[in-house]
């Protein structure tokens, strides 16, 4: 089966994003699968799968804004931040609605934010998950985040539901954390769902059952995006054959009156080519997808 494009799946709790990719490549019976973000084993959501030579895409997802619905349970603090973890302490907790949004606006825009132990980020070589269940605790430097809305959508007493949306690198699991501080009585991510990557959103999604239902019907190819579809937000230009030619080739290549930033680049025929950049008339290549055709 020879498919290039990417799959927005709707992931499952307690199936990590690599389990995910691994058993696509066994659906597919290809090597090239990747993911753009990875989800908690208790997450559920959007999940982009990037299939054949869209895999060169992954890169763009795992930048882009999140979107999400969380739940967050006051009067609990733990070693991982969420509910799974083991219980550092505990309290009672009658948390109003109103206390709780008055809260929630000190926590958008721009920010510091310090990773939780439980994460893969690497220091020293080594995954600060592996530290921690060695029992391990390191200093981890503050990382810049952007929290671009917080809402409160319902819940009382101790368990809420919240809408984030986030830059890269922002953990749920520790603003959870850090707003249950400010409130004076701890609080865990109880759930988290991710309603939308960059522009994919909840309701492209499929899971697992209805991809593999659809490779086994033949109609997988409804349900796989094409890799420019990553790209919607920026404009197009069709390139005629000599300019695609040397796109092609990695080639300087100029146009005149294409306004500067990126654009989806395509070849006579439509192909969709690569992404690019101009600026001044000239334009480079940022990402080429041209051979995505070929399979």
């Amino acid at each position: 089966m020879s498919i290039n494009g990417i799959i927005i799946v709707d992931k499952s709790a307690d199936w990590t994003s690599h389990d995910v990719v691994a058993k696509l490549r066994g659906v597919f019976k290809v090597k090239r699968v990747g993911h753009g973000g990875t989800l908690d084993p208790m997450a559920t959501g959007v999940l982009p799968v990037f299939i054949g030579c869209a895999t060169r895409a992954a890169e763009f997802s795992g930048n882009a804004e999140k979107e999400y619905i969380a739940g967050i349970r006051f009067g609990l603090v733990t070693d991982t931040q969420d509910t799974t973890g083991n219980r550092l302490s505990s309290c009672e907790s009658d948390i109003s609605a109103e206390e709780l949004s008055a809260i929630l606006p000190r926590f958008l825009g721009i920010q510091k934010q310090v990773p939780p132990m439980y994460s893969a980020i690497k220091q020293g070589g080594k995954k600060l998950y592996e530290l921690a269940r060695q029992g391990i605790d390191v200093p981890r430097p503050a990382r810049d985040i952007n929290i671009s809305a917080i809402e409160l959508l319902e819940g009382s007493g101790s368990d809420f539901l919240l809408r984030v949306v986030c830059s890269k690198g922002a953990y749920i699991r520790t603003l959870c954390h850090d707003i249950g501080a400010a409130a004076g009585v701890g609080a865990a991510m109880s759930s988290l769902r991710r309603t939308r990557a960059g522009s994919f959103t909840i309701e492209a999604a499929h899971d697992l059952d209805s991809i593999q239902a659809a490779v086994a019907s033949g109609e997988i190819e409804k349900i796989v995006l094409p890799v420019d579809s990553m790209f919607s937000a920026y404009p197009s230009v069709r390139l005629d054959d000599t300019q695609a030619k040397k796109i092609r080739n990695g080639a300087p290549c100029r146009w005149q009156n294409i306004p500067d930033g990126n654009h989806r680049f395509y070849g006579p025929d439509d192909e969709f080519l690569a992404l690019g950049c101009v600026v001044g008339g000239n334009i480079s290549v940022v990402k080429s997808f041209y051979e995505a055709r070929q399979g």
